[in-house]
């Protein structure tokens, strides 16, 4: 199966910059996007189907601090103002 798309010089540039830098055909790159694309986009709706399977069973989410502390991490890892905790 082939196709045709209309591009502008500006996205062709950038297209063809794209698929040499990766030493792949043009084709390929385009391929390998929209591939990738919608594995991303099927994958995005499973996560949102298992968080409200999660949140529907009337499970809740902790702090991430949490799990540090039960694990005996909280000394390995920083916080996101990069302070340790």
């Amino acid at each position: 199966m082939s196709f045709s798309i209309r591009l502008t010089d500006t996205e062709k540039a950038l297209a063809e910059s794209y698929a040499k830098l990766h030493a792949i055909s043009l084709g390929e790159a385009f391929k390998q996007a929209l591939f990738e694309k919608i594995e991303d986009e099927y994958d995005i709706a499973l996560a949102e189907e298992a968080y409200a399977e999660y949140v529907k069973g009337g499970k809740q989410a902790k702090p991430i601090e949490d799990l540090w502390k039960e694990l005996d991490l909280e000394d390995d890892v920083q916080g996101t103002d990069n302070v340790r905790l």
